[in-house]
């Protein structure tokens, strides 16, 4: 005599709150980009305004930068 044991299946869909780990490094490496670009953003913005403030203004800020460049 067979015997029929009866199996139960489950289907079911597990999402888990982890995250990749290429991921992270991809936004962190993003931040730090970011991060970074601001910071030389506002040191050339610094750098612009210095060089205003010692040249005497904007007229003559780039005309000594016309001349530095010009050699002339």
């Amino acid at each position: 005599m067979k015997t029929n044991s009866a199996t139960r299946e489950r289907n079911q869909a597990v999402t888990k709150g982890k995250s990749d780990a290429a991921t992270e490094v991809s936004k962190v490496s993003i931040a730090v980009v970011g991060v970074f670009a601001a910071i030389v953003g506002l040191w050339s913005l610094a750098c612009i305004v210095g060089g205003i403030m010692s040249s005497g203004g904007v007229t003559e800020l780039l005309s000594s930068w016309f001349q530095a460049v010009t050699g002339g």
